[in-house]
């Protein structure tokens, strides 16, 4: 890679009040570029397939701009193409820091070598839609000539189909002139109230640094055991040198000291967001089957605000309203008793025990009333069906969750936006699954951030995010060694450098 690029951008940044721009691949709505902006980058511009997404991150770093709220499709999007559309200019000048990750996916089966050749020759497997994602982000590495790079993914990653992308992809980048770093990351130990584990890789041109500086935990929690098991499962590979041709480039996050402050709680995130009883709403003939859209006002309910709270509603320039519009919730009739009996960290099992036991209530009442169903018959397959959930409680065992106030959340995924079982409100009163602020406030989006689309999209954006603040500690952190190159650009004139 010719380095005259990156020492261009390090004379740039040099020439004072100029802030470190930064392209989002697969940036979905805005999560990482979020945490970039707060620590003081430029989100010039973005790549998003989906178009709710790419609407949202639009909306939000370019508003009034229609160009970037453009869905696109990375593979017929060449950078040069994307420098055009947003008027970025030189296409090897137009960007500092290049963020994002490809879906996993896109690497399964590829290989240690076949990832090398695709780096040598990308042409050659322009086909190969195993390794096409792939391709298309080194692609843009290639022509954007970052001063750095950070990919965030699942911690699978370290072991997907026998392989360990990470270390494959650290290879590839150092090749092109990069020192590479990667770990696990879990969001709640950098003030996120959720428990989530995530692989992040973290690549500085070798002119801006000799080392990969990793972001200090801010919080303390102790991980429930499945987290722990499933790192192990993630680091597998980790453990045999033969598999890793004897070396590596994973290094240990550093761990959360004890007297951190303790992990941000359910409880904390979205105590002050309004009170919605679903029962009661069901019954008044409120709460209705159809569309949710997100333009009904809700104030917040003026309870004591917490420091994260705080944060979330007074996030620079994306502070909160005098209400939210977002605060809405699935139409579930069935499941809203059965909500209100669980106890915090009950999963399906418990739910299908608890649905079981109102069903045999409701037998009773209906015996005592001189009315008794008959097992068997089409009116007690009727009136079971309309209490019991019908999956097999032996199958779908994390199906359901009940959240715990007092902890941070589970992992939320995308696939919130299908149902919302896995994180029930752990308040009984309210029986149901968690609105889309609250699951917004749980990935540490601020009040001000908006999402483009009605519910079921919103769910969906908000789990595929990566947390803004865990993103904000890893840009801060990759900020200081910018600036530290910025101030020692003497040592490296660049009418003396030549291209390697």
């Amino acid at each position: 890679m010719d380095v005259r690029p990156i020492l261009q951008k390090i004379q740039r940044l040099r020439g004072g009040g100029r802030a470190p721009r930064v392209l989002d691949l697969f940036a979905g709505c805005g999560g990482f570029s979020l945490g970039f902006k707060r620590a003081g980058y430029d989100v010039v511009a973005a790549v998003e397939f989906d178009a709710n997404a790419a609407q949202s991150h639009g909306n939000n770093f370019h508003p009034g701009e229609w160009q970037h709220a453009v869905p696109r499709d990375i593979t017929c999007t060449p950078p040069s193409k994307l420098a055009e559309e947003l008027r970025l200019g030189d296409v090897s000048l137009a960007v500092d820091v290049l963020i994002g990750g490809p879906p996993c996916q896109a690497f399964a089966r590829v290989g240690r070598s076949k990832l090398r050749e695709i780096a040598e020759h990308p042409e050659a497997f322009r086909h190969d839609s195993r390794a096409r994602l792939y391709i298309e982000y080194l692609r843009y590495v290639e022509a954007f000539a970052p001063l750095a790079v950070v990919m965030e993914n699942v911690p699978d990653m370290l072991n997907h189909g026998g392989h360990n992308l990470a270390e494959e992809i650290a290879e590839v980048l150092e090749a092109k002139g990069y020192v590479c770093s990667y770990s696990l990351f879990n969001a709640a130990f950098y003030g996120v109230p959720q428990m989530r584990e995530r692989m992040l890789l973290i690549a500085v041109h070798r002119e801006v640094a000799s080392d990969v500086m990793l972001p200090k935990p801010t919080h303390w929690i102790e991980l429930p055991q499945g987290y722990v098991g499933s790192r192990a499962v993630a680091l597998k590979l980790l453990a045999s040198k033969t598999a890793l041709g004897g070396r590596h480039h994973y290094v240990e996050a550093p761990l959360p000291a004890s007297d951190l402050e303790k992990a941000v709680t359910t409880r904390d995130a979205i105590s002050d967001l309004p009170p919605i009883n679903a029962l009661t709403l069901l019954k008044e003939g409120v709460l209705k089957r159809g569309r949710k859209a997100f333009d009904v006002a809700i104030p917040y309910s003026g309870t004591t605000q917490s420091g994260y709270v705080h944060t979330m509603r007074r996030w620079p320039g994306y502070e909160g309203k005098a209400a939210v519009y977002d605060h809405v919730i699935r139409y579930l009739p069935r499941d809203y008793r059965i909500f209100a009996g669980l106890k915090p960290g009950d999963q399906y099992p418990e739910a299908h025990k608890y649905a079981v036991k109102l069903f045999e209530e409701q037998l009773a009442a209906l015996k005592s009333k001189g009315a008794e169903v008959a097992e068997g018959t089409v009116e007690w397959h009727s009136l079971r069906a309309s209490i019991v959930p019908p999956y097999d409680a032996g199958k779908f065992p994390n199906k359901w969750r009940k959240m715990e106030a007092d902890q941070p959340a589970r992992t939320l995924l995308a696939h919130l936006g299908k149902d919302g079982y896995s994180h029930i409100h752990h308040d009984s009163s309210q029986a149901r699954p968690i609105s889309v602020r609250e699951a917004a406030r749980l990935q540490s989006f601020p009040d001000g951030f908006s999402f483009a689309g009605t519910m079921n999209p919103a769910f969906r954006q908000i789990g595929n995010a990566v947390p803004p603040l865990l993103a904000w500690r890893v840009a801060s952190t990759l900020r200081q060694q910018i600036t530290a190159a910025v101030a020692d650009v003497d040592a490296y004139p660049i009418k003396s450098r030549t291209a390697t």
